[in-house]
């Protein structure tokens, strides 16, 4: 009977041993399951400081690093954050933001171990998209004084773009956004002024739209006061609904009067630098590269 409870004592003791490896094994667990949790949310944060201070480059380092540092103060705090920058692309068009944070433990003290070091890395850079979303059917010829201009383009500098003959016939500046030989229609022009077209535009050739559309005058006026984004060509051959517009890049317009009438228009404003959502390349622009004419698109290489 003693050896029996001899065995019993023994048991217990090794089941209680268990017992405490097995919560201590579970406590670290939980531990390392908190850490992964912060860890994402501190890779969030640092994402978007990096997509906030993006945004002011390649124009102005000190302005990306007060609204990154702004954007991660408020959403986790900038404690042990570093930004840099560099040129990825283009000269100052990339942004890098690290953090080092530490995390502490709560079950893994057992184990001697009472913070362990966080750490989340991102990179953003800033540049000519090719392709841009919400384009507008007004295509503006580069050769405009405030884009290509002595010193140009010049930004903020009121202005006209004219929509009328072209110097090809059945071209007026008006462009098929679908492919459809500027047989869109009347709603469908319409509804790219109100909200520009809905997806992703590629650079390239786009058929012009030699129509003369009800609605438009009332659309463009809806717009007064509001930025617009105009695909900017190079060239234009053939002849109506066939000339297609060369599109090399993208200009936003800031609206602040228009007067159309059949296949004609006055638009009055000027052209200003935008960050615009768009598609960035991240193998570079293209050869030669697309013209930096102030649109610009932010996105996270790694």
């Amino acid at each position: 009977m003693t050896s029996l409870r001899r065995q019993e004592g023994q048991v217990t003791v090794l089941t209680a041993v268990f017992m405490i490896a097995i919560l201590g094994i579970t406590g670290v667990v939980l531990d390392v399951g908190s850490w992964f949790r912060q860890q994402r949310t501190q890779q969030a944060t640092v994402d978007a400081a990096a997509l906030a201070g993006a945004q002011a480059l390649p124009f102005s380092a000190a302005d990306a690093r007060t609204q990154a540092t702004s954007y991660a103060d408020k959403n986790g705090g900038v404690a042990g954050a570093t930004i840099t920058f560099s040129s990825r692309f283009t000269p100052n068009d990339m942004i890098t933001v690290t953090q080092a944070r530490d995390a502490e433990g709560v079950f893994s003290k057992l184990f001697g171990v009472t913070t362990v070091t966080l750490h989340a890395h991102a990179s953003a850079v800033s540049e000519v998209p090719t392709a841009a979303n919400g384009v507008a059917p007004i295509a503006v010829d580069i050769h405009h004084p405030q884009l290509s201009g002595p010193g140009c383009p010049c930004f903020g500098v009121q202005t006209d773009i004219l929509l009328g003959k072209k110097g090809v016939p059945g071209a007026f500046g008006w462009i098929d956004l679908v492919a459809q030989n500027g047989n869109s229609g009347s709603s469908t022009l319409v509804d790219w002024i109100l909200r520009g077209y809905q997806g992703y535009l590629p650079l390239g050739n786009y058929d012009s739209d030699p129509g003369a559309h009800t609605g438009v005058e009332t659309a463009l006026q809806r717009r007064w006061g509001t930025d617009l984004l105009f695909p900017v060509y190079d060239s234009l051959d053939g002849t109506g609904s066939n000339a297609p517009y060369h599109v090399i890049g993208w200009a936003s317009f800031h609206l602040t009067w228009s007067s159309a009438q059949g296949n004609t228009a006055d638009l009055q404003g000027y052209f200003d630098r935008v960050i615009w959502d768009g598609i960035v390349s991240t193998t570079g622009q293209s050869n030669p590269a697309i013209p930096d004419l102030g649109v610009h698109s932010v996105a996270l290489i790694n």
